[in-house]
């Protein structure tokens, strides 16, 4: 995974950043004992995750590996171990 730019894009970070705020607001009303500012947390945790996929359908993702690119892969791998 080292090699690879998985999660290095402007979709994932900003899809996650929103994630973490919403699990901190969670955490935060949770401790307080106050359910509505719970619950509010955990939509903003699904905000997070929507902003990420509709950031990625606007391009800003990685795109889908074609066959072809996952095919040289495995012979790349494959010559190496040989």
């Amino acid at each position: 995974m080292a090699g690879s730019s998985h999660g290095h894009t402007p979709a994932a970070w900003t899809g996650v950043i929103i994630a973490f705020i919403g699990f901190c607001i969670a955490g935060v009303f949770m401790v307080a004992a106050n359910p509505l500012g719970f619950w509010a947390g955990i939509a903003v945790v699904f905000v997070g995750g929507i902003v990420g996929l509709a950031m990625k359908a606007a391009g800003l993702g990685m795109p889908k590996e074609s066959a072809e690119l996952a095919a040289a892969r495995d012979r790349a791998g494959q010559a190496q171990i040989s």
